[in-house]
């Protein structure tokens, strides 16, 4: 069935937005939250009692937990705990989980309740406030979108430098860079799912009325954002290491570039307009231009290694294009901050530290020491080609789980009927 649109524009109702977010180091899109739904108006005739107050327990605790983790998630200093203990991002998370092999029976083997329930939930990143569908598969696209985010907000959260023991900058720990690269691949985990296994059970119709929010392109974006900021973590920790060789970085930093690359392509024809859409596109844009300045920088240092005219030449156009890249990312950054929601970047750590310092200086001496070897004619002025790599890392391989005990439905002439579990 089809989808019907509420609230046309933000009016600042159910849509929270903050005007400032704090320090960012993952782009993290609002929280899309899921508004009530009377199981037992729909449902009650079809179902046993205990099965329509499960689904309805479940979800509620998700719509009451969700509204009150919307206005914390992208805070950098933020409750980590709730009064019970634990972690809310991890609580949330849970109950999605707990919610997720019930939802999936509203939908297995094509049972003829999957449209029999209007699902709401209000966007982020479309102009549409909130979307609304008869549609349990677009209720199950919703929680994986939903745990990607909570993942992507638990990573963000790892990567924010915290002050140092030893007195000096704040940094982030080894054991916190390593954490966040399973946290990366698990969020790219349920995207990856969520296009490939979701969004294909979607008719055409109900697919094309999809949030932008919700659209492949986004969901594939930020698939790849995950794993293009895992390769980026890991390039950092190859950096802080003696063992790893330029062949090994310059290969993190290209496939970095492809993972942002592609990423950009998703996103690039899309509707975002409003303030998370706008700023997602500005995030991408800046990573990327960030991945280019560390590849053609190890580029070109390998490039140096050789003994002719023309490596040291491209060598140089290599540097020199790195050098171009950190300004420009640099003035990427200002951008994406200075959108709304207006936000800081965190002090530079990791890879982009180590850059930020070795590409101007390096590129200033192997210039000054290349012209005085060779002519200005002989040094190439266009930056060589980056050499093209397979992308290494893939999303972890998440599969919907299995569905709770079955509720014994049959259709008999187009009608629903259901035999209860026998006591």
């Amino acid at each position: 069935m089809g989808c019907f649109v509420s609230t046309p524009r933000d009016t600042g109702g159910n849509r929270r937005r903050p005007a400032r977010i704090g320090d960012v180091a993952v782009f993290v899109p609002g929280l899309r939250i899921p508004k009530p739904v009377d199981f037992f108006q729909s449902l009650g005739e079809y179902l046993d009692k205990n099965s329509v107050e499960q689904l309805s327990a479940l979800r509620t605790r998700i719509v009451v937990m969700a509204g009150q983790e919307a206005p914390t998630i992208t805070r950098t200093r933020r409750r980590t705990a709730t009064q019970h203990g634990g972690s809310t991002l991890g609580d949330l998370l849970q109950a999605l989980e707990d919610y997720l092999p019930v939802l999936l029976e509203l939908v297995k083997d094509g049972n003829p309740l999957q449209q029999q329930l209007q699902f709401v939930w209000v966007n982020q990143e479309d102009e549409t406030e909130e979307t609304t569908m008869y549609s349990a598969w677009y209720e199950v696209l919703s929680v994986l979108h939903l745990m990607a985010t909570l993942s992507l907000s638990q990573a963000n959260l790892l990567l924010l430098p915290r002050a140092s023991t030893d007195g000096y900058q704040p940094k982030v720990s080894e054991e916190s860079r390593r954490s966040s690269i399973d946290v990366f691949l698990k969020a790219a985990g349920y995207l990856d799912c969520a296009v490939r296994h979701v969004l294909p059970q979607l008719p055409d119709e109900p697919r094309r009325n999809l949030p932008v929010d919700l659209a492949e392109g986004v969901l594939r974006a930020l698939c790849l954002q995950a794993l293009g900021q895992g390769v980026d973590i890991q390039l950092g920790l190859a950096i802080d290491s003696t063992k790893p060789t330029l062949a090994v970085k310059r290969r993190l930093a290209c496939e970095m570039v492809k993972y942002w690359q592609q990423a950009q392509d998703n996103i690039m024809n899309l509707p975002l307009t409003n303030g998370w859409g706008e700023k997602h596109r500005l995030f991408v844009k800046w990573k990327y231009i960030e991945a280019k300045a560390a590849a053609y920088y190890y580029h070109g240092l390998i490039l140096d290694e050789g003994n002719t005219e023309k490596s040291h030449g491209m060598a140089v156009a290599a540097l020199q294009a790195a050098d171009e890249y950190l300004k420009e990312s640099k003035k990427a950054c200002e951008a994406f901050n200075s959108s709304v929601p207006i936000s800081r970047n965190p002090p530079v750590w990791g890879t982009m530290k180590y850059l930020s310092e070795k590409i101007p200086k390096d590129t200033s001496s192997k210039v000054q020491i290349n012209r005085d070897l060779y002519s200005h004619e002989k040094i190439m002025e266009r930056a060589p080609t980056l050499p093209d790599f397979a992308l290494a890392l893939k999303p972890d391989e998440y599969r919907l789980p299995l569905v709770d005990a079955p509720w014994n439905e049959e259709a008999v002439d187009g009608q629903l009927t259901w035999n209860k579990p026998q006591v």
